[in-house]
């Protein structure tokens, strides 16, 4: 099986963010945490609010337009 592309997940001081989000896509968070558990051996997985903010973070730096935008 194919590695993901997230990787551990290090504890940073959190600013609340309140988003709706379709089932669908929470539906497919879910999974994605269940399988980034079994992928860093971990005892189960993270509540999806803890993944998406590293997803966006990657989304962000490997945007090429942005990252040159942003300098």
């Amino acid at each position: 099986m194919a590695k993901l592309k997230l990787g551990p997940i290090e504890d940073d001081k959190p600013v609340k963010v309140a988003v709706e989000l379709p089932a669908a896509i929470h539906r497919d968070l879910v999974a994605y945490a269940r399988a980034h558990a079994e992928d860093n051996g971990l005892g189960h997985p993270l509540p999806p609010e803890r993944l998406i903010p590293v997803m966006i973070a990657h989304f962000m730096a490997s945007d090429r337009s942005f990252t040159r935008k942003r300098r």
